[in-house]
Protein backbone atom coordinates (compact mmCIF):
# COMPACT_ATOMS: atom_id res chain seq x y z
CA UNK A 1 0.00 0.00 0.00
CA UNK A 2 0.85 3.67 -0.85
CA UNK A 3 0.20 6.60 0.02
CA UNK A 4 0.21 9.71 -1.05
CA UNK A 5 0.62 13.24 0.76
CA UNK A 6 1.17 16.67 -0.12
CA UNK A 7 3.76 17.53 2.69
CA UNK A 8 7.31 16.87 2.42
CA UNK A 9 7.06 15.20 6.33
CA UNK A 10 5.74 12.15 6.10
CA UNK A 11 3.34 11.00 8.24
CA UNK A 12 4.85 8.70 11.05
CA UNK A 13 1.29 6.71 12.19
CA UNK A 14 0.93 5.61 8.69
CA UNK A 15 4.78 4.92 8.36
CA UNK A 16 4.60 2.44 11.29
CA UNK A 17 1.94 1.23 9.81
CA UNK A 18 3.71 0.02 7.10
CA UNK A 19 2.28 2.31 4.55
CA UNK A 20 4.86 3.65 1.74
CA UNK A 21 4.51 7.77 1.50
CA UNK A 22 5.45 9.11 -1.71
CA UNK A 23 5.49 13.31 -2.00
CA UNK A 24 2.70 13.75 -4.77
CA UNK A 25 0.99 17.49 -5.16
CA UNK A 26 -2.58 17.25 -7.67
CA UNK A 27 -1.00 20.94 -8.72
CA UNK A 28 2.96 20.22 -9.84
CA UNK A 29 2.77 17.23 -12.71
CA UNK A 30 6.05 15.91 -12.40
CA UNK A 31 5.35 14.95 -8.65
CA UNK A 32 2.90 13.11 -9.99
CA UNK A 33 4.66 11.31 -12.37
CA UNK A 34 6.88 9.87 -9.91
CA UNK A 35 4.56 9.41 -7.01
CA UNK A 36 2.25 7.23 -9.24
CA UNK A 37 5.40 4.88 -10.31
CA UNK A 38 4.15 1.26 -10.25
CA UNK A 39 1.29 1.95 -9.39
CA UNK A 40 -1.92 -0.49 -11.02
CA UNK A 41 -4.63 0.79 -9.52
CA UNK A 42 -5.05 4.72 -7.64
CA UNK A 43 -7.54 6.44 -5.66
CA UNK A 44 -8.59 9.87 -6.57
CA UNK A 45 -9.52 11.53 -4.10
CA UNK A 46 -11.42 14.80 -4.97
CA UNK A 47 -9.67 18.33 -4.55
CA UNK A 48 -11.48 20.46 -1.67
CA UNK A 49 -13.44 22.81 -2.60
CA UNK A 50 -12.16 26.61 -3.14
CA UNK A 51 -9.47 25.16 -5.17
CA UNK A 52 -8.74 24.52 -8.84
CA UNK A 53 -10.23 21.31 -9.04
CA UNK A 54 -10.22 21.27 -12.81
CA UNK A 55 -6.71 21.55 -13.23
CA UNK A 56 -5.95 19.43 -10.07
CA UNK A 57 -8.14 16.14 -10.93
CA UNK A 58 -6.73 16.63 -14.47
CA UNK A 59 -3.45 15.88 -13.40
CA UNK A 60 -3.88 13.28 -11.60
CA UNK A 61 -5.87 11.31 -14.24
CA UNK A 62 -3.10 12.49 -17.30
CA UNK A 63 -0.50 11.86 -14.91
CA UNK A 64 -1.76 8.38 -13.89
CA UNK A 65 -2.22 7.35 -17.48
CA UNK A 66 1.78 8.60 -18.21
CA UNK A 67 2.99 6.70 -15.32
CA UNK A 68 1.20 3.16 -16.47
CA UNK A 69 -1.56 3.22 -13.91
CA UNK A 70 -4.03 1.34 -15.24
CA UNK A 71 -7.52 1.79 -12.64
CA UNK A 72 -8.46 4.58 -11.08
CA UNK A 73 -11.29 5.43 -8.70
CA UNK A 74 -12.75 8.70 -7.99
CA UNK A 75 -15.05 9.81 -5.26
CA UNK A 76 -17.47 12.62 -6.54
CA UNK A 77 -20.72 14.10 -4.39
CA UNK A 78 -23.55 12.10 -5.63
CA UNK A 79 -25.79 13.74 -7.81
CA UNK A 80 -29.73 12.91 -8.01
CA UNK A 81 -31.11 11.79 -11.28
CA UNK A 82 -32.86 14.28 -14.00
CA UNK A 83 -32.32 17.08 -10.39
CA UNK A 84 -29.88 19.15 -13.03
CA UNK A 85 -28.89 21.12 -9.57
CA UNK A 86 -25.27 22.26 -9.90
CA UNK A 87 -23.48 22.31 -6.69
CA UNK A 88 -21.10 25.86 -6.30
CA UNK A 89 -17.55 24.55 -6.58
CA UNK A 90 -18.05 20.90 -7.19
CA UNK A 91 -20.69 19.46 -9.40
CA UNK A 92 -19.08 21.30 -12.72
CA UNK A 93 -15.93 19.90 -11.49
CA UNK A 94 -17.08 16.37 -10.78
CA UNK A 95 -18.80 16.07 -13.99
CA UNK A 96 -15.47 17.53 -15.92
CA UNK A 97 -13.30 14.78 -14.08
CA UNK A 98 -15.75 11.88 -15.03
CA UNK A 99 -15.45 12.85 -18.40
CA UNK A 100 -12.09 13.03 -18.76
CA UNK A 101 -12.04 9.38 -16.77
CA UNK A 102 -14.15 7.92 -19.02
CA UNK A 103 -12.07 8.99 -22.28
CA UNK A 104 -9.32 8.35 -20.61
CA UNK A 105 -8.79 4.52 -21.91
CA UNK A 106 -8.01 3.73 -18.12
CA UNK A 107 -10.32 1.33 -16.24
CA UNK A 108 -12.35 3.63 -14.02
CA UNK A 109 -14.73 3.41 -10.90
CA UNK A 110 -16.72 6.18 -9.67
CA UNK A 111 -17.88 6.32 -6.23
CA UNK A 112 -20.88 8.73 -5.30
CA UNK A 113 -20.49 10.19 -1.89
CA UNK A 114 -23.18 11.09 -0.06
CA UNK A 115 -23.51 14.04 3.12
CA UNK A 116 -20.95 12.61 5.79
CA UNK A 117 -22.75 11.58 8.92
CA UNK A 118 -19.89 12.58 11.19
CA UNK A 119 -19.92 15.91 9.93
CA UNK A 120 -23.78 17.08 10.07
CA UNK A 121 -23.09 18.72 13.67
CA UNK A 122 -21.74 21.74 11.67
CA UNK A 123 -25.64 21.89 10.73
CA UNK A 124 -25.99 21.99 14.73
CA UNK A 125 -23.08 22.80 16.12
CA UNK A 126 -22.17 21.39 20.19
CA UNK A 127 -25.12 21.96 22.29
CA UNK A 128 -28.23 21.50 20.58
CA UNK A 129 -29.83 20.82 23.61
CA UNK A 130 -29.97 24.33 24.53
CA UNK A 131 -29.33 26.16 20.99
CA UNK A 132 -32.00 23.74 19.02
CA UNK A 133 -31.49 23.04 15.31
CA UNK A 134 -32.43 25.96 13.10
CA UNK A 135 -31.80 25.46 9.08
CA UNK A 136 -33.60 26.41 6.11
CA UNK A 137 -34.96 23.25 5.52
CA UNK A 138 -38.06 21.29 6.42
CA UNK A 139 -38.41 16.90 6.48
CA UNK A 140 -36.66 16.58 3.39
CA UNK A 141 -34.08 13.72 3.93
CA UNK A 142 -30.38 12.65 3.24
CA UNK A 143 -29.08 9.15 3.36
CA UNK A 144 -26.03 9.98 4.96
CA UNK A 145 -22.96 8.02 5.77
CA UNK A 146 -19.56 7.81 8.12
CA UNK A 147 -16.36 8.76 6.70
CA UNK A 148 -14.89 5.79 7.97
CA UNK A 149 -17.69 3.02 6.54
CA UNK A 150 -17.07 5.35 2.93
CA UNK A 151 -13.53 4.92 3.03
CA UNK A 152 -13.75 1.23 3.91
CA UNK A 153 -15.75 0.59 0.33
CA UNK A 154 -13.16 2.56 -0.77
CA UNK A 155 -10.23 -0.05 0.60
CA UNK A 156 -12.25 -2.83 -0.87
CA UNK A 157 -13.36 -1.57 -4.47
CA UNK A 158 -8.71 -0.85 -4.06
CA UNK A 159 -8.26 -4.29 -3.13
CA UNK A 160 -10.50 -6.49 -4.54
CA UNK A 161 -11.37 -7.44 -8.52
CA UNK A 162 -14.53 -7.11 -10.39
CA UNK A 163 -14.76 -3.23 -9.71
CA UNK A 164 -13.91 -1.93 -13.66
CA UNK A 165 -16.26 0.62 -15.35
CA UNK A 166 -18.56 0.73 -12.53
CA UNK A 167 -20.35 2.98 -10.39
CA UNK A 168 -21.43 2.81 -7.26
CA UNK A 169 -23.71 5.72 -4.91
CA UNK A 170 -22.74 4.84 -1.16
CA UNK A 171 -26.01 6.47 0.67
CA UNK A 172 -26.64 5.01 3.79
CA UNK A 173 -29.60 2.24 4.82
CA UNK A 174 -31.51 5.04 6.65
CA UNK A 175 -33.15 8.67 4.91
CA UNK A 176 -33.09 11.14 7.74
CA UNK A 177 -34.37 15.08 7.70
CA UNK A 178 -32.75 17.89 9.86
CA UNK A 179 -35.86 16.99 11.60
CA UNK A 180 -35.35 13.56 12.27
CA UNK A 181 -31.76 14.44 13.62
CA UNK A 182 -33.48 16.68 16.38
CA UNK A 183 -35.42 14.06 17.47
CA UNK A 184 -32.92 11.17 17.46
CA UNK A 185 -30.27 13.55 19.67
CA UNK A 186 -33.57 14.19 21.63
CA UNK A 187 -33.97 10.67 22.27
CA UNK A 188 -30.12 9.77 22.64
CA UNK A 189 -29.36 12.29 24.90
CA UNK A 190 -32.90 12.23 27.10
CA UNK A 191 -33.29 16.17 26.26
CA UNK A 192 -35.47 17.84 23.78
CA UNK A 193 -33.66 19.89 20.89
CA UNK A 194 -36.24 22.18 19.52
CA UNK A 195 -36.17 22.05 15.30
CA UNK A 196 -36.63 25.80 13.64
CA UNK A 197 -37.26 25.98 9.96
CA UNK A 198 -35.48 28.95 9.28
CA UNK A 199 -34.85 31.49 5.78
CA UNK A 200 -31.69 30.62 3.85
CA UNK A 201 -30.71 34.24 4.22
CA UNK A 202 -31.37 33.85 7.98
CA UNK A 203 -28.97 30.88 8.54
CA UNK A 204 -26.16 32.81 6.13
CA UNK A 205 -26.43 35.87 8.40
CA UNK A 206 -26.20 33.59 11.83
CA UNK A 207 -23.36 31.61 10.76
CA UNK A 208 -21.71 34.58 9.44
CA UNK A 209 -21.69 36.36 12.56
CA UNK A 210 -19.84 33.44 14.24
CA UNK A 211 -16.75 33.99 11.66
CA UNK A 212 -17.70 31.52 8.93
CA UNK A 213 -16.43 33.66 6.08
CA UNK A 214 -19.80 34.49 3.55
CA UNK A 215 -18.81 32.32 0.61
CA UNK A 216 -18.44 29.44 3.05
CA UNK A 217 -21.61 30.38 4.49
CA UNK A 218 -23.05 30.62 1.43
CA UNK A 219 -21.57 26.62 0.69
CA UNK A 220 -22.73 25.24 3.81
CA UNK A 221 -26.53 26.97 2.86
CA UNK A 222 -26.68 25.24 -0.08
CA UNK A 223 -26.05 21.88 0.89
CA UNK A 224 -28.49 22.72 3.68
CA UNK A 225 -31.04 23.39 0.34
CA UNK A 226 -29.99 20.42 -1.31
CA UNK A 227 -30.28 17.93 1.55
CA UNK A 228 -34.03 19.56 1.95
CA UNK A 229 -34.55 19.24 -1.40
CA UNK A 230 -34.15 15.26 -1.82
CA UNK A 231 -30.73 15.39 -3.90
CA UNK A 232 -28.96 12.93 -1.72
CA UNK A 233 -31.48 10.42 -0.51
CA UNK A 234 -31.27 7.59 -3.04
CA UNK A 235 -30.20 4.13 -1.59
CA UNK A 236 -28.57 2.02 -3.85
CA UNK A 237 -27.59 -0.67 -1.23
CA UNK A 238 -23.90 -0.33 -2.48
CA UNK A 239 -22.66 0.44 0.95
CA UNK A 240 -23.88 -2.34 2.73
CA UNK A 241 -22.80 -4.68 -0.37
CA UNK A 242 -19.26 -3.33 -0.20
CA UNK A 243 -18.88 -3.65 3.77
CA UNK A 244 -20.58 -6.89 3.95
CA UNK A 245 -22.97 -5.58 6.67
CA UNK A 246 -25.66 -2.56 7.49
CA UNK A 247 -23.62 0.86 7.70
CA UNK A 248 -24.79 2.67 11.25
CA UNK A 249 -27.86 4.53 10.96
CA UNK A 250 -27.39 8.33 12.77
CA UNK A 251 -28.99 6.78 15.99
CA UNK A 252 -26.40 4.61 16.25
CA UNK A 253 -23.49 7.24 15.23
CA UNK A 254 -24.79 9.69 17.91
CA UNK A 255 -24.83 6.27 20.73
CA UNK A 256 -21.31 5.34 20.07
CA UNK A 257 -20.04 9.17 20.04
Amino acid sequence: MIGLTRKKEEPTDLVAKGVEIRYGDYLDYDSLLYAFKGIDKLMLTSAVAFSDRFTQHYNVITAARQAGVKHVVYMAIMRKEGSGRMMPEITESDIFTEQILKSSGLDYTIVYHPPFTDILSIYYGPNPYENGIKVPAGNGKMAPATRNELAEAHAEILSTPGHEMKIYSLGGNEAISFSDIAKILSEVGGKPVLFTTIKAEEYIDSIITKGTPPKVAEFLTNWVIAIDEGEFDYQSGDLELLLGRKPKTFSRYIELA
